[in-house]
This record gives structure tokens, sequence and C-alpha cells, in this order.
């Protein structure tokens, strides 16, 4: 961990943010007594939520009927 000005900081950002991404503790102070800290953003991954979708699709009724001019090209039967 290491302490500087915001002074000190503004010409070494590029650095700054190399030091955070490998772990180091970054402390930047200001003059009036406020101090932050320089921490790498991990990215949030989402996992897809099993049903989510549930609801979302419609199908229509005459989804599994034949379709007019095609019948040459349907190599099943549907009883």
């Amino acid at each position: 961990m290491y302490s500087l000005s915001i002074k000190e900081a503004e010409t070494q950002l590029a650095r700054l943010t190399e030091d955070a991404v490998r772990g180091e503790d970054i402390i930047i102070t200001c003059r009036n007594g406020t101090s932050f800290r320089i921490v790498p953003v991990t990215p949030e991954t989402r996992k897809p939520k099993f049903d989510s979708a549930k609801g979302l699709n419609k199908t229509s009724d005459d989804f599994d009927e034949p379709i007019e001019g095609f019948e040459g090209y349907c190599f099943c039967r549907v009883s």
C-alpha cells in the first residue's frame, strides 16, 4: 500500500491504474483531508436463469399445420 497526493496522482494515472490491477492498494489524499482508494472493477458475469424467458415466446395455433405450396418438400407424415 502506498499513498500520494492528488497533485502527484495527476501525472501518474497510467502507472497507478497498472499498479491497482496488479493488486497494489493505492490511496490518494486531497488537501482538505479526504482520501480515495484506486481499485480495479471486475465485470459482473451474469448466468442465465433457468426458465427466465417463460411466457415471452408465442407459438401460433396452426404451427404444426402443413404450409400451402410446400407439400412436395415434406419428408415425414404427420398423423
